[in-house]
């Protein structure tokens, strides 16, 4: 029994799990692209522009976009052929796993749980924002103590109370619309994938419509002289973390870097694909090349409708519009925010579960997470978990860092993709590649460098808490799911062999 860390899940297992799969196959090509779009346009542009462009990029922001979106595309064009050899859930924790090894596997699965799972929780905190901004142009003040979380509610009622207002004292707060709207999401994704697909379809094809609103419309309202200086002169602050200029340039694009995340989510879909082998490769480049060209057209519309150091960091697109007057504007902008936010989350919470079947198939996670509904034929068990650990969080939690966490995990499973993928041209040359990356060397060099660079220039508390989350990961691998790993087992060892016997 090969008890190495390194040891590999055999690929004719991967066929197996693809033939033996229960979920349903029905996601076309173009669903998948949707499924992608819907992951990546949100808290990018309704979000995270205002903090990258304000406080670290400038007008510059739309170059951060550009260089988190080559690191993206580098990364995307070895996912697309890591996808079109093994087509199953579970993304980069699947592909790792037959190539380099478990402990590999098992770190890029884990680091996963900050790109899922944590992403949702700060989309759900963000939705809930624009809810209440939405609110509040209807005419309704909800309490502070309904509408934050503890932290966050005692600390807006202060500055209102310094600002003159009378806000009565509470003991408690929770952020309901943001509890509320994770169970919505929980509820969809139970249901069925075809369902929270369709649902999503539609969010995708409203928010689109409006970013490009946003674009033709927000064009009109450009001062060019808001584009000036382009690149801010650098600024060190009272920690010694450079604002501006290049190196600001590129801490923007690492802390941006969290709104492509989406395009990942469509390999984690591919065992509910139709045509995995074509469709999911496409869906994948397709999906990123659409939004890398929107996001780069709303940023630089946006520092020049809106002064970069002038931008509201919690609804910037919104309050760029209120700001020309334009207040219908306002509200399609706000409706379009809550409607992407909630297709984040969905597409999210949707892929985290999915890379929990997948590591509960090979025996590295409990049978818990495997388990399929016998009539909505969806991890539900797991799903129904999920939906509450995130809702608890969002409704409790001020995560105001959060979104560089789920970039750092999501850097590091990028870059060690770009190896496991290289890897294993050179160990399996002969495999069948429907979809085979060009220049792979250099798109897979290029790749490993770009990301751990961005990564790198993350800010040095965020690097710290992922040290500490990589290493309790370390401590569940060698404390649970070595000891449980199917390939522990001779009787999986040698059902792989027959399957390797069949094939041969």
């Amino acid at each position: 029994m090969n008890q190495s860390v390194w040891r590999k899940k055999p690929l004719a297992a991967y066929e197996a799990d693809v033939k033996n799969s229960q979920l349903k196959r029905v996601l076309s090509r173009w669903g998948l692209t949707s499924l992608g779009i819907g992951a990546v346009i949100g808290g990018g542009i309704f979000v995270l522009t205002g903090i990258a462009a304000n406080q670290w990029a400038g007008p510059a922001l739309a170059l951060s976009f550009v260089l988190a979106g080559v690191a993206c595309t580098f990364a995307a064009l070895c996912y697309a052929e890591f996808a079109s050899i093994l087509p199953v859930e579970g993304s980069a924790y699947a592909y790792s796993y037959g190539t380099v090894g478990e402990l590999f596997a098992w770190l890029i699965g884990w680091n996963l749980i900050l790109e899922y799972m944590m992403g949702a929780t700060t989309v759900a905190v963000s939705w809930s924002g624009y809810f209440e901004k939405l609110l509040h142009l209807l005419g309704i003040h909800p309490p502070l103590w309904l509408m934050n979380d503890p932290v966050t509610a005692q600390e807006k009622a202060e500055k209102l109370r310094q600002a003159g207002e009378v806000i009565p004292d509470f003991t408690f707060a929770v952020n309901l619309p943001a509890f509320f709207i994770v169970l919505v999401v929980t509820y969809i994704l139970v249901k069925g994938i075809k369902e929270a697909a369709s649902t999503n379809n539609l969010i995708v094809i409203m928010k689109v419509s409006v970013v490009i609103f946003v674009i033709i419309a927000g064009a009109f309202f450009v001062d060019v002289a808001n584009w000036t200086p382009f690149i801010p002169d650098p600024v060190i602050d009272e920690d010694g973390q450079q604002h501006y200029g290049f190196r600001g340039i590129v801490t923007a694009a690492s802390i941006v870097f969290f709104a492509y995340i989406g395009f990942d989510a469509v390999s984690t879909q591919a065992g509910e694909a139709i045509n995995p082998k074509k469709d999911v490769p496409f869906a994948i480049i397709a999906s990123l090349i659409i939004c890398t060209l929107l996001y780069i057209l709303v940023s630089l519309v946006l520092t020049g409708m809106v002064r970069f150091d002038s931008l509201d960091l919690k609804a910037p697109v919104a309050q760029a519009f209120a700001d020309q007057g334009l207040t219908w504007a306002v509200y399609l902008i706000t409706i379009a925010a809550i409607a992407g936010l909630t297709s984040v989350m969905l597409v999210m919470m949707l892929g985290q579960t999915r890379i929990f079947l997948g590591m509960a198939k090979d025996g590295l996670l409990p049978g818990f997470f495997r388990q399929i509904h016998p009539e909505f034929r969806t991890p539900w068990k797991s799903t129904i978990l999920v939906g509450l650990i995130v809702s608890v969080v969002a409704a409790l939690t001020p995560i105001d860092k959060v979104s560089e966490l789920c970039s750092s995990g999501t850097l590091l499973a990028f870059a060690m993709i770009c190896g496991a993928v290289w890897l294993l041209r050179v160990r399996e040359p002969n495999l069948e590649r429907p979809y085979r990356t060009p220049a792979l060397p250099v798109v897979a060099t290029l790749g490993i460098l770009a990301n751990l660079y961005l990564m790198y220039n993350l800010r040095t508390d965020t690097k710290i808490s992922f040290v500490i989350w990589c290493t309790i990961g370390v401590i569940v691998y060698f404390a649970y799911s070595r000891r449980h790993s199917n390939l522990n087992s001779p009787s999986e060892l040698l059902k792989v062999e027959k399957d390797q016997n069949a094939h041969l």
